[in-house]
């Protein structure tokens, strides 16, 4: 049975916050709850980011998913 969109939530900023990188794919997120559809996965995550509690991080090529706080550190130590 999938999470609802709050629990959703909090699963996806538990990963943000405590992975093993500071940025993430959208398709990292999918782990949170195998049973809930990628589309569904991404409004959560977009929400988020509105909500404030996520920020978008862009490589250049590529935009990634971060805990808002998190990329930043990791940019300004240089890595």
């Amino acid at each position: 049975m999938a999470l609802s969109i709050e629990e959703l939530k909090a699963a996806i900023l538990e990963k943000a916050l405590n992975g093993p990188k500071p940025q993430l794919y959208l398709k990292d997120f999918y782990a949170c709850d195998p049973d809930s559809k990628p589309r569904v996965i991404k409004k959560a995550a977009n929400e988020m980011v509105t909500e404030g509690k996520m920020v978008f991080w862009s490589s250049g090529s590529t935009t990634m998913y971060a805990a808002k706080g998190r990329a930043k550190d990791e940019e300004s130590r240089g890595t």
